[in-house]
């Protein structure tokens, strides 16, 4: 239950982007949250802002800056303590905070698969030669034109919707979608078919829903302790340590993927070039005590064999 001194002349700000998805993920939390503490929903507000990322729709985001574009206005919110919680699609959150901000819980993690949509094929590699595929994310480029370098990827920004317009007016052949969303939007109708991991490894921290709070707020940290789910945490964490190793953001394709299995966890690691021409890959398991050192050694393994200039010229 929430602290006694949790204020209850005001609803419980939750800050959230205003896309159908981030407003599912936010709507998904406060059921938990009422769930959790027997609140009613009048407990909540659901604060809407308007991102960078949402704002530019015409060019690819790594040319505005990478990661942070989705979350920054939000959690300027939060350190103006106009919110209380922000809710977060956790490979949209760069690897370094803002000072006075923690993510202490992360919701349990949704399918990591990407999701493939097409009227012309019923799997990627069934795509017919030179058919174009639109994507706005760098790691999906890469790893279409290196599964497939006849294929024509073109830049494919905007929410779900948008993209699932794009498709159906003939803008591409195919589409990748990140599982997760088209589930959490009831959107598995539209997905033609699921990508496995060994075929395309996924985002850092793809899947995973983050409750993020100011550092200081001890009754927030109670309030949404209860939706913390461990091993998501546990997983999200090691990836999201190898990715700050290699300082990752919108300019370099990196994917990753940890697991964990009857207490041991695995990490599959992978970095390519934006024409997917170079990948270099690596994995580990072990205990999850030793997951952060795995998931640096990881990182740097990828560094060493591909060379210091990989991630700044590729």
């Amino acid at each position: 239950m929430p602290s006694p001194d949790f204020p209850t002349d005001r609803p419980i700000r939750i800050g959230t982007r205003s896309s159908p998805l981030a407003l599912a993920q936010a709507y998904e939390t406060r059921s938990l949250l009422m769930q959790a503490h027997g609140l009613e929903e009048d407990r909540f507000e659901i604060i809407k802002k308007t991102s960078a990322g949402d704002r530019i729709q015409d060019k690819a985001l790594r040319d505005f800056g990478g990661k942070g574009l989705f979350t920054k206005e939000i959690e300027e919110a939060l350190s103006d303590d106009e919110i209380d919680l922000a809710v977060h699609s956790m490979k949209d959150v760069a690897t370094l905070l803002p000072d006075g901000l923690i993510i202490p819980a992360l919701l349990t993690r949704e399918d990591v698969r990407d999701a493939f949509m097409s009227f012309k094929a019923q799997k990627l590699m069934d795509l017919p030669q030179g058919a174009v595929v639109g994507t706005s994310s760098l790691r999906r480029q890469a790893q279409v034109r290196r599964l497939r370098p006849d294929l024509k990827v073109i830049n494919y920004r905007g929410n779900v919707q948008t993209r699932l317009k794009k498709l159906d007016e003939g803008v591409a052949d195919a589409t990748l979608l990140a599982n997760a969303g088209l589930r959490r939007l009831g959107y598995e109708d539209k997905i033609t078919s699921l990508i496995e991991i060994d075929e395309m490894l996924p985002a850092v921290a793809q899947g995973a829903i983050g409750l993020q709070i100011r550092k200081d707020d001890t009754q927030m940290n109670a309030l949404i302790a209860p939706l913390n789910h461990q091993p998501t945490y546990d997983c999200v964490m090691m990836e999201r340590v190898f990715l700050g190793r290699l300082d990752g953001n919108c300019h370099t394709p990196i994917a990753g993927l940890a697991r964990l299995n009857d207490g041991e966890i695995s990490f599959r690691g992978m970095i390519l070039s934006p024409d997917g021409a170079q990948a270099h890959e690596t994995s580990r398991k072990g205990a999850l005590a030793d997951a952060q050192k795995m998931a640096l050694d990881a990182a740097d393994a990828l560094l060493e064999v591909a060379g210091a200039d990989f991630l700044t010229t590729s």
